[in-house]
């Protein structure tokens, strides 16, 4: 998606929306060596990333880099990973 970005994004908005996107499962990653309190840790971190992907992809819908329905889509996506990563959080 963030291939059809112009140019001037490149390391821009493009750039903070892979960070974002490879933060999600990296810090749920790292979390998972650690202890229970660690791994909560690291799981509310990766909710926080999500909040800031959803952030950048509103911005680049209103940049209309995105459409309505491709953004909708994402955020479907994400709202449904927040839900279940806050329900894991609580179950540990």
């Amino acid at each position: 998606m963030i291939k059809k970005f112009p140019p001037t994004e490149r390391f821009a908005l493009s750039d903070q929306i892979n960070r974002c996107s490879i933060s999600i499962p990296s810090n749920i990653a790292e979390g998972s060596a650690g202890s229970q309190k660690s791994f909560k840790h690291y799981i509310n971190i990766s909710i926080g990333s999500s909040f800031e992907l959803i952030t950048q992809l509103i911005i680049a819908k209103h940049r209309l880099y995105i459409t309505e329905t491709e953004f909708e889509a994402i955020e479907n996506k994400i709202e449904h990973f927040q839900r279940m990563a806050s329900g894991f959080q609580n179950q540990l």
